[in-house]
């Protein structure tokens, strides 16, 4: 049996940036703590933690004045800057800069008036923090139907968590753009009224999917490696099922099971974008060792 790790899975950039940054900081010998988990890898937490990296909630910023917190990759709204200063706390801010871009143009598009949709997941801390530039004035949607509820009288922006699926992104830009169309040719407010879709997700994520069904495509069976709350991670799963159906989601190597391996000649590993290598190999060593 051949085991294959994908050559295109693994960290993204903004991921590295931020652990590069968390390790610098840990290496000074000082008490550093995430605020939220650094990453939606349990493993790579748990790896972190043994380092030296704790992880606290916002609730915990009143007890840690003089202390070091990091500010995650997914960003943190301008609320939490302002509670961190008021506690005495210093922030290591490690916020991807593509999704500190993403806040920036949402916060211009806002202060001039936009009515702000983004296209996510209303829990997700980027999709908070986003929130946070638009005094959370802005709608969350995650599905078309969604979209449809949206006010179509006033001029309006989309943008994305940089996550999410872009079939579904340009799928709701659609029927915005047409309700919006519809409602200006009822009322003739055609000066008043204007639509924009900003396509925000992140390249990293987004071109991962020819590659990424190609090689699953190309395997008897796929292992999918990543964090169950990664958002990612689930776009990227689906994609490799939509190649294969004969893939199978993990968070550790732990969860295999034999009966997947059973006369199969292929074998490929892929991950999300917050699954570190190391634990892909780990996978990759545990299949190797099944007795079939």
């Amino acid at each position: 049996m051949k085991v294959t790790i994908d050559g295109s899975a693994g960290f993204c950039w903004g991921v590295v940036r931020t652990i590069d940054i968390a390790e610098e900081e840990m290496k000074a010998g000082d008490a550093l703590y995430s605020l939220g988990p650094v990453i939606h890898n349990p493993m790579e937490i748990e790896r972190l933690r043994e380092k030296g990296l704790a992880t606290i909630t916002h609730a915990d910023l009143a007890s840690l004045a003089g202390k070091k917190v990091l500010i995650r990759a997914h960003g943190e709204p301008p609320s939490t800057y302002r509670e961190a200063k008021k506690q005495g706390v210093t922030l290591i801010d490690a916020t991807c800069p593509v999704v500190t871009k993403v806040q920036e143009r949402i916060r211009k598009f806002h202060d001039n008036g936009y009515q702000i949709v983004i296209f996510g997941k209303k829990d997700h801390a980027e999709v908070i923090g986003l929130l946070g530039h638009t005094n959370n004035e802005a709608i969350v949607v995650k599905s078309v139907a969604e979209a449809e509820q949206v006010d179509a009288g006033r001029k309006t922006v989309l943008f994305s968590q940089t996550t999410m699926d872009k079939a579904t992104f340009y799928e709701i830009a659609g029927v915005l753009k047409k309700r919006i169309q519809e409602f200006v040719v009822g009322t003739f407010e055609e000066s008043a009224i204007d639509f924009h879709a900003k396509d925000t997700i992140c390249g990293q994520v987004s071109g991962r999917d020819k590659k990424l069904r190609e090689f699953a495509a190309s395997q008897d069976v796929m292992i999918f490696v990543a964090g169950r709350d990664s958002s990612n991670g689930k776009v990227l799963y689906d994609i490799c099922r939509e190649a294969n159906p004969r893939s199978y989601f993990i968070e550790q190597a732990g969860e295999l099971q034999a009966s997947w391996f059973r006369g199969v000649a292929t074998v490929g590993i892929s991950g999300a974008t917050s699954t570190p290598h190391w634990l892909m190999s780990r996978v990759k060593d545990a299949i190797e060792g099944i007795e079939r």
